[in-house]
């Protein structure tokens, strides 16, 4: 888990929910720094500097379009 890189952070543990799921589809391994400690004490989150997404640098364009699709706004046609 050394080679793993941050990604992204999320100020929230319910922020990480849909993105789980939908790394776990895909089969890209991945973790969340400071998800324990958060989900126990989460006003301690501007000190721990937030929940950390870290990926592999391989899976890095596959995990940003996943954020990127999550960030989009809905389209309704």
């Amino acid at each position: 888990m050394e080679s793993f890189k941050t990604i992204a952070v999320f100020n929230y543990l319910h922020e990480t929910v849909v993105l789980k799921h939908l790394l776990e589809q895909e089969e890209i391994p991945y973790f969340f720094e400071n998800e324990v400690t958060l989900s126990v004490m989460p006003l301690y989150s501007n000190a721990l500097g937030g929940i950390k997404l870290k990926v592999h640098p391989n899976d890095f364009e596959e995990v940003q379009q996943i954020l990127d699709n999550l960030n989009n706004p809905l389209k309704i046609v």
